[in-house]
């Protein structure tokens, strides 16, 4: 039987040597699912796990002759420096250089931060930089740093969102994200004239990102070239953000990051130990190494600021949906970013009438910005609760009502349609699977001994956004073929799923694929961030192999309209070339860059899920003990299910430290997060989390990208704290509406016998 034949570019429209992916994908090379689909080991596990994975702050093959930095940080919340007096410091052994905002030289603010590098004279939050010592060794530079003589002049801050939101206003709208104000039909009326109502409010504190690698960064000048080693998901913006905050031009700056241990969006681009080692390594004549130690990271970085929500919907007696408002207050320095959580309540459920409205205040504490899935990670912490509450006012299944109120259409672009949208098959799946019909409705029914157990569930939904990405992919004389683009991964798998398209297209084994990541000098790609890298990097690397395909073919005389490539070998017909025999004269080289054009407009695209969680609640002390979790996932084409799952129970895994444990601790009187370490602020470890269970449906998306795959990474997260909420609900009847959900919020409330 003949081979099938594959429409390589049905959906893509060629355009100055760019690919524009502006019409649903046909039948392509990808749709053999020979090496894409398959659950690949990670390519890069071997490395980190034998401590053999390079990392920014271990460069020392390619730095041998690095001095070390050490940043200090701003000892009030908000002020002035007074003075500087650095005697001292630089009279002790090693000392290099001292680097402060009175020699540091004209210093400006990347494009997506608003928080400054280097403070001085003015100190907008605690712990933001005010110096950086350079010596010869680590422990020299720390030594000296407690030398310096740093006299401030306090003024008073704002530090307290609960305070602060009657001062909040209307953020301006973003580049990304929902608008500030939405609006359908008639909210208010339609609301008040709903027999049945819920208006309450929720609150979700601030969190820490805690990834396990520290922000870290080596700095080499050679001459006007800078050259950093550095932690970063987003390698474009970092040389965009880095370039401008210095004055140097883009072209004069490189970003070198193989391996990056973690971000969850606080790597996203250049912050102060990429700019400081910059500054210190210009002022001391050679390289410098920084890493910020764990208390630093806390205040100087961006974190998840808090929110303060209300939710009010409106239903009529049969469970539909007649009103539906969100509004959110959360807090940032002067002219950040608000905390986008109505993001989820524009699109997750049907309802004519609609309000969402997003409210922003001035807070003087470190930055808030982007952490896994923001907007809907804290936002469907309270949208899922509410949720629950209305089916308990309407003695309705909480499943049952999700799906009454499902939609085929964006809720508030009803001639918009999704893409494609399965949670009622998530829910559904997840019901049978978890055992969602032994589920007591009456809270405190059930008990093993002196626990109290329930189970709870919850809707997910996260965009599913792309955009433009390039790869250059290079064939050799051996047949091996190598892939090049500045894509980051952050324990993501980006290299093995990048290798398993590359080897798909081109129909040699994975084995066969070399992926080089994480340097400026490859063609710009998307990077990792917001549930957009898996599904735009692979597409940049599809476009790009595109390219090699029709080289590799024409390079031994075979019509690239014909060729099919296949087993290391290029067929037309009876005819049947070695790959490799393309490259007999020399390399072949494919680049390109997928864009995109209005079909993201023209279609809701998400992708939806269902998370259900068990657990039991002591009824003497109010402990909780998570006991099981199960999400269910319709992502498009899972392009690797065992790197997509790690990713999916990584987000649970975040979702249950969100309800249960973690919160950064703001002192109002100084204005800085007291547990500003990995000891006081909680996250999950092994043995607080049970068996977790993922299934993925089976979907392809032709309006996503040529390979019909989206990202997962935040999907996983979101509606996963509220299903734990939910379960405690229903195993001792205490309403915590108050995040996370810990011991003394239950106590008091427990009225069952021990």
């Amino acid at each position: 039987m003949a081979a099938p034949r594959y429409v390589c570019a049905a959906s893509l429209s060629e355009r100055n040597l760019q690919m524009k992916f502006d019409t649903p994908a046909g039948s392509n090379p990808i749709d053999q699912l020979k090496v894409i689909g398959q659950p690949a080991d990670r390519i890069d596990g071997k490395l980190k796990t034998t401590g053999t994975a390079t990392y920014a702050y271990e460069q020392n093959a390619a730095v041998p002759d690095a001095a070390y930095g050490y940043i200090v940080g701003a000892g009030i919340g908000k002020g002035r420096i007074a003075s500087i007096d650095s005697a001292s410091a630089r009279e002790a052994s090693g000392v290099i250089a001292i680097v402060t905002y009175e020699n540091a030289g004209p210093l400006a603010k990347g494009e997506f931060y608003v928080a400054r590098a280097l403070a001085g004279p003015q100190v907008d939050h605690y712990h933001q930089s005010v110096a950086i010592v350079v010596a010869e060794t680590f422990e020299q530079a720390r030594a000296a740093a407690g030398l310096l003589e740093i006299r401030y002049v306090a003024a008073p801050g704002s530090f307290d969102l609960a305070t602060a939101k009657d001062s909040a206003t209307p953020p301006p709208p973003a580049g990304f994200g929902p608008p500030p104000q939405t609006s359908a039909g008639d909210f208010e009326g339609a609301f008040n004239a709903a027999p049945v109502q819920i208006d309450q409010h929720y609150s979700t504190p601030d969190q820490a990102h805690a990834m396990m690698e520290p922000h870290a960064t080596i700095a080499r000048w050679n001459g006007k070239q800078l050259t950093l080693w550095t932690s970063i998901q987003q390698i474009n913006w970092g040389v965009r953000d880095l370039a401008k905050t210095l004055g140097i031009a883009k072209e004069d700056v490189r970003l070198i990051s193989p391996y990056i241990g973690g971000g969850f969006g606080g790597k996203g681009t250049i912050l102060c130990d990429a700019v400081l080692a910059s500054l210190a390594a210009r002022h001391a004549g050679r390289p410098v190494k920084v890493a910020l130690p764990r208390p630093l990271m806390f205040n100087n970085l961006t974190h998840r600021p808090a929110t303060i929500q209300r939710l009010r919907i409106g239903a009529n007696r049969d469970g539909v949906i007649t009103a539906i408002g969100h509004e959110s207050w959360s807090g940032n320095l002067r002219g950040g970013r608000t905390e986008a959580a109505t993001a989820s309540t524009r699109l997750l459920y049907a309802g004519a009438n609609r309000m969402t409205r997003l409210n922003l205040a001035v807070l003087d504490l470190a930055e808030g910005s982007a952490m896994r899935a923001p907007g809907e990670a804290p936002g469907m912490m309270a949208l899922e609760i509410a949720m629950d509450e209305l089916a308990e006012k309407l003695q309705m299944d909480p499943l049952q009502l999700r799906i009454l109120n499902d939609t085929q259409v964006d809720p508030e672009q009803p001639a918009r349609p999704f893409s494609k949208r399965q949670l009622v098959e998530c829910l559904n799946t997840g019901a049978e699977r978890f055992g969602w019909q032994q589920r007591n409705p009456q809270p405190g029914q059930r008990r093993e001994g002196g626990w109290l157990i329930g189970i709870g569930l919850a809707s997910a939904i996260r965009g599913a956004p792309t955009t433009a990405s390039a790869a250059r992919v290079r064939l050799d004389r051996q047949g091996v073929i190598t892939v090049e683009t500045d894509m980051t991964d952050i324990g993501t798998g980006s290299y093995t799923i990048i290798a398993q398209t590359a080897a798909e297209m081109m129909g040699v084994p994975l084995e066969r694929v070399v992926v080089r990541l994480g340097d400026s000098k490859f063609p710009e790609s998307s990077g990792s961030g917001g549930q957009w890298g898996a599904a735009s990097s692979t597409a940049g690397v599809y476009a790009a192999c595109l390219k090699l395909r029709e080289a590799a073919a024409r390079a031994v005389g075979i019509d690239p309209r014909q060729a099919e490539f296949v087993d290391g070998q290029i067929r037309a017909g009876s005819q049947q070339v070695a790959l490799a025999e393309a490259a007999a004269n020399g390399e072949l080289t494919g680049e390109d860059r997928m864009e995109y054009g209005d079909l993201a407009e023209r279609f809701a695209q998400q992708t939806f899920g269902a998370h259900f969680a068990e657990v039991a609640v002591n009824a003497a002390t109010g402990e909780i003990r998570l006991r099981r979790q199960l999400a269910v996932c319709a992502a498009g084409r899972i392009l690797n299910p065992k790197t997509a799952r790690s990713q999916i129970i990584g987000g649970m895994t975040m979702g249950a430290g969100a309800a249960l444990m973690e919160e950064l601790a703001v002192d109002h009187r100084i204005g800085f997060f007291v547990n500003h370490d990995l000891a006081g602020y909680e996250v999950p470890v092994h043995a607080d989390i049970p068996h977790q269970e993922v299934i993925f449906l089976d979907e392809v998306d032709p309006y996503a990208t040529p390979l019909k795959a989206k990202g997962v990474g935040e999907l996983g997260i979101s509606g996963a704290a509220a299903a734990i909420a939910n379960a405690i609900y229903n195993a001792c009847g205490v309403r915590v509406r108050d995040y996370p959900i810990t011991l003394d919020k239950l106590i008091g409330e427990l009225s069952y016998p021990v």
